[in-house]
């Protein structure tokens, strides 16, 4: 899979850009805030439908614009897929396949598959359980779009509930509540919530052994690393990619902590609460590794993406956004070595050095907004 053609209006600092790309490495190169990253942000948003930056979609759109909108031209397997997003803040977002509307935006999940590493990665390793949950269900709906659905379903109820139980926990205060539509909320997270665990789990097992074997390519190290996905059910419950037994298990406690989460007013088991422990030679990596080591792993989580996406079939596009300069020379270039063989990789850098010496291939300067071919 490449990325043939990136058109945009009013999409971040661009009021108007055509970029023919071709498969292969091409480094996007210019200073820092002349609009490098937002080429590539584009190109994230035709995969996931979301910013790799802000979660929301206001900031995409130039200012003095209404609606910003995004046209990539796909390859894959010798044919070509035009799609189109156009972002409207505040209201609902337009998505057509072939110039050809389709009902719903995340109908075009799956037509353009990207693999993006960028400085925010870190947060990956460093930052709190919500960036590794994102992580795994980016890569989830990348594996399979229908799971967009069940991750908004699940967000849907959890709104939801958690208004619920703030309404009904100051009823419950000033003397009386009737908690039957509560129980039918409780039934809609846990059939929603064990959809999402049961592929969380599943995901988890499949990406492990590529992470690990990522993490050693990368710090050529015999350090062990672990990864293990710990859930708000607590340790006394066995973790299996079987819906039903997690449906009855979460329903279960939920009823547990009923009087707590009427106290509180907020949901306190589910899916939301979960985390992806990482661990480097038995400690955990989020206190105790060193900024080397947590790069080599948050290099690692996204090399097993990409490798687990690569295992169904087709090969994503990989993005490099800004990340070499961030990078020591030792890991500069094994990271290089790991991603030169892609059908298409994108880079940017602020300076031609920062590219890799065995990443060669075409060139665009982008300079105050304009792009121009350089090789």
């Amino acid at each position: 899979m490449y990325l043939a053609q990136l058109s945009l209006s009013d999409f971040r600092s661009y009021a108007a850009v055509d970029l023919a790309l071709e498969p292969g490495v091409t480094a996007l190169v210019g200073p820092n805030g002349q609009g490098k990253t937002n080429l590539v942000e584009a190109i994230g948003y035709l995969a996931t439908l979301g910013s790799h930056r802000v979660a929301a979609d206001a900031p995409l759109v130039r200012a003095g614009a209404e609606r910003a909108v995004v046209r990539g031209a796909v390859v894959r397997d010798a044919r070509s897929v035009l799609v189109e997003i156009e972002i409207n803040p505040g209201k609902a977002n337009r998505a057509r396949v072939n110039k050809a509307p389709v009902p719903r935006p995340r109908e075009v999940l799956g037509l353009v598959r990207t693999v993006l590493f960028a400085p925010e990665d870190l947060a990956l390793v460093k930052g709190d359980p919500g960036e590794r949950r994102r992580f795994l269900d980016d890569l989830l709906v990348s594996r399979s779009p229908r799971l967009a659905a069940v991750r908004s379903d699940y967000d849907r109820v959890l709104k939801q509930r958690n208004a619920l139980l703030k309404t009904a926990g100051l009823a419950r205060r000033s003397g009386g509540s009737d908690l039957r539509t509560l129980d039918v909320w409780d039934a809609h997270l846990a059939n929603a919530g064990a959809d999402l665990l049961a592929a969380r789990v599943e995901l988890v097992e499949q990406l492990r052994p590529l992470v690990d074997k990522a993490y050693a390519a990368v710090a050529r190290g015999s350090v062990p690393i672990a990864m293990e996905y710990v859930s708000s059910l607590g340790p006394h419950v066995s973790l299996q990619p079987d819906r039903d037994v997690l449906s009855a298990a979460l329903l279960n406690a939920l009823s547990g902590v009923r009087t707590d989460e009427l106290d509180r007013g907020i949901t306190l088991i589910g899916p939301h609460r979960d985390e992806l422990v990482l661990k480097i030679n038995d400690l955990l990596a989020r206190g105790y590794a060193s900024h080397g080591e947590s790069w080599s792993l948050a290099l690692a989580l996204r090399l097993g993406g990409y490798d687990l996406l690569c295992s169904d079939g087709g090969e994503p596009i990989l993005i490099l956004d800004d990340v070499f300069a961030e990078l020591d020379g030792d890991r500069r270039d094994r990271l290089a070595e790991l991603v030169a063989p892609a059908e298409q990789v994108l880079i940017t850098a602020a300076v031609p050095a920062d590219v890799p010496d065995m990443l060669t291939g075409a060139r665009i300067d982008v300079m105050g907004g304009v792009v121009r071919h350089v090789r």
